[in-house]
């Protein structure tokens, strides 16, 4: 290969390029389990570009000092290698504030799942008594797998609603009322001492379905979360989007009808008032609202036809606003989740057909539209990515020195003990984050 002959030659003049190739390769390789996760020995070769022989080697090497840990497996009837991040590498927790519901993962760095916890919540929560409970919920998690909190090496926040890049604080007020204004990275790290990074729920949706669900290797796409809200994130070019102010995608808060309902955004004739919860409660007389998205699903596949109207109406909706939405961004996929999307083809097929309708057409066609493969817990999950993604994942180091205080103090990435700055760098509409803000 002419890769080797060059490093051959380079390695006569410079005794110290064999090294220095060969740790290359460990970053490279270790850098491939951290993005991904548990890979087998092949996977990990097409992943890095190395030979099978150089990942073996490697392999062995790491896991003999204790940095990878490795599992025998079987993959198609053939014997593989499951390679891993040891557990010795740290710990990370994701939490996903909905509407109605608070949703905890604690992972380690392979992005193994090792302990989670769900708890409903009060139609009006406030940030105060919730992050008392998040707190708590974190301290139980990490007891339950014999761990310290110092194993933290950070914490993924998705609020449903959007949130200022810059500032880590929900950027439109009104839309999780108890929580406008709050510094929720500020105010955990205050208590557990360990760094907090805070993204919109539907961001974090689309990088869970991104990097392990169905959007996997679509590098323009977009996911659509209609639970309570409806939000949408985007994948562009491999990354999230959240533009300048973190209001990417806010597809919810897009008027169809000028006349319509006055939406909780102050606007009139939103999607929302159209496909939320609330909003297909109120075709059900007689429940008082009290009817849940998943009640609707239920009551659909038993044959209930007031249901399914209900289901394929909001499917029409949803595709209307994603046509504008297509015609702008132009993804590859779109990855519909939330509890909506528990309805399957009922909602799906009406969808694309209205997309494909109302998209501006080309020859390769429209977007494809699929379900989401992770279900209720896309959003945990992306919270779990996105610690991994910011947490500083050091071999041979198991604990993270604690913030200083005031947890709130102005210090930027590169100074934060336990942290990696931005592998890329900032642009326009992603700019340079202050702490409690978002990284690229």
């Amino acid at each position: 290969m002419p890769g080797t002959i060059v490093s051959r030659v380079s390695s006569r003049r410079n005794p110290g390029s064999q090294s220095s190739l060969r740790e290359a390769n460990r970053a490279r390789l270790l850098e491939a389990i951290t993005h991904h996760g548990a890979l087998t020995q092949v996977e990990l070769a097409a992943v890095t570009g190395l030979s099978a022989a150089t990942i073996s080697n490697l392999v062995k090497e790491q896991a003999a000092t204790g940095v990878l840990h490795t599992t025998p497996t079987s993959r198609s009837g053939r014997r593989a290698v499951r390679v891993t991040l040891a557990r010795e590498m740290g710990l990370v927790v994701g939490v996903h504030v909905a509407n109605r519901q608070l949703r905890l993962a604690l992972a380690d760095a392979a992005h193994q799942v090792l302990a989670e916890r769900m708890l409903p919540l009060a139609r009006d929560h406030r940030a105060d008594s919730e992050l008392d409970r998040t707190i708590l919920l974190i301290r139980d998690m990490v007891e339950s797998v014999g761990a310290e909190l110092t194993e933290i090496l950070a914490v993924g926040v998705g609020l449903a609603a959007p949130v200022d890049p810059r500032t880590g604080i929900i950027a439109t007020p009104g839309l999780l009322r108890g929580w406008d204004g709050v510094p929720v990275a500020a105010e955990l790290e205050s208590r557990l001492r360990r760094p907090v990074f805070v993204d919109n729920e539907a961001n974090l949706g689309a990088l869970g379905e991104y990097r392990m669900g169905a959007a996997m290797g679509v590098r323009q796409a977009a996911y659509l979360r209609v639970s309570h809200g409806v939000g949408a994130g985007l994948i562009v070019d491999g990354q999230v989007y959240r533009g300048g102010s973190g209001k990417a995608g806010e597809i919810g808060h897009i008027t169809l009808d000028e006349q319509g309902l006055v939406c909780r955004c102050g606007n009139r004739g939103c999607l929302e008032t159209l496909v939320s919860a609330s909003a297909l409660a109120a075709k059900f007389p007689g429940t008082h609202g009290d009817v849940k998205l998943r009640d609707i699903v239920l009551r659909a596949e038993s044959g209930d036809a007031r249901a399914v109207r209900v289901i394929m109406d909001a499917g029409r909706h949803l595709g209307i606003a994603l046509a504008g939405l297509s015609n702008l961004v132009d993804p590859h996929r779109i990855v519909v989740g939330g509890d909506l999307a528990e309805a399957g083809e009922l909602l799906l097929s009406p969808l694309r057909h209205a997309l494909e309708r109302s998209t501006l057409a080309t020859g390769s066609g429209g977007p494809e539209v699929v379900q989401g493969a992770l279900g209720a817990k896309a959003e945990v999950l992306g919270a779990v990515l996105f610690a991994i993604d910011r947490a500083d994942i050091v071999p041979g180091r198991t604990n993270v020195p604690p913030l200083p205080h005031p947890a709130d103090a102005r210090l930027t990435p590169d100074i934060l003990p336990g942290l990696r700055p931005s592998k890329e760098p900032p642009t326009d509409s992603q700019n340079a984050p202050e702490r409690g803000g978002l990284a690229s």
